[in-house]
């Protein structure tokens, strides 16, 4: 079967995703009650699928769509704060086609990259449940079975670390040392089958006013992604696949 159009019935079937009743009910209870900036806009308030193509070599996974931002946009880190901080460093290193995204339509290009979730649904108070992620967690793993040229995972905050690892565990990989390695900024690990993973601190807001990560420090993470995927100079992968396809 062609992975890519596995990968797209797969996103297909994340958007019309119920399994958790409380984060259903918040996705839309926000979606109708809006807020007074967005007022005039149209929310997606539905679960957000991956953002890229299946020929990407960088996954980075995040948390979760924030209420006010991928909730709203229909795309991951679109149209929030941590999502100036993520594309403004895909596109330094090559892996985005321009450094901004704000909604679907602005024309945002990747570049052999996929941008996934470890929850697709926005929780309230930013805050998933153990079993929410469980029910999500076979949604991140279809998405690494399917990712098959994928060589880098950057994993942004503790949460997605550990559930990338739980995923590429529950698809029969091994780990570090047969063991769950401990989260730390910028470390790095290679898992069985030549894929590289890397931690960052999420870029939220909490993180990034606070000083806990600084721009230094995330572009960091994203150098060496690049570093490792073109070890050769002019090596960058030059594709531009859609950001959007629904």
């Amino acid at each position: 079967m062609d992975s890519a159009a596995s990968f797209y019935r797969l996103q297909k079937r994340i958007i019309r995703c119920r399994k958790c009743p409380r984060l259903v009910a918040w996705r839309e209870r926000v979606a109708a009650e809006k807020v007074r900036r967005y007022q005039a806009e149209e929310y997606w308030g539905r679960p957000v699928p991956a953002l890229g193509e299946p020929g990407a070599s960088l996954v980075v996974v995040g948390l979760a769509p924030a209420a006010h931002g991928a909730n709203r946009t229909g795309r991951l880190f679109t149209g929030d704060r941590s999502g100036q901080w993520l594309f403004e460093a895909l596109h330094r290193f090559g892996f985005a086609s321009q450094p901004t995204s704000v909604r679907r339509e602005d024309g945002l290009r990747l570049k052999g990259c996929v941008i996934s979730a470890a929850l697709r649904c926005a929780p309230p108070g930013n805050k998933p449940l153990p079993e929410e992620l469980d029910r999500c967690r076979p949604y991140l793993r279809r998405e690494l079975a399917l990712l098959q040229r994928k060589l880098v995972i950057v994993a942004l905050g503790r949460i997605a670390f550990l559930e990338v690892l739980k995923a590429w565990r529950e698809n029969g990989g091994g780990l570090p040392g047969g063991r769950t390695p401990a989260f730390s900024h910028a470390g790095e690990w290679q898992l069985p089958g030549g894929v590289g993973l890397i931690a960052s601190y999420h870029p939220s807001q909490q993180n990034t006013q606070t000083g806990r990560l600084t721009r230094p420090m995330f572009h960091a993470v994203f150098l060496r992604a690049r570093r490792l995927l073109s070890p050769e100079p002019g090596a960058a992968d030059t594709k531009s696949p859609r950001a959007d396809y629904f």
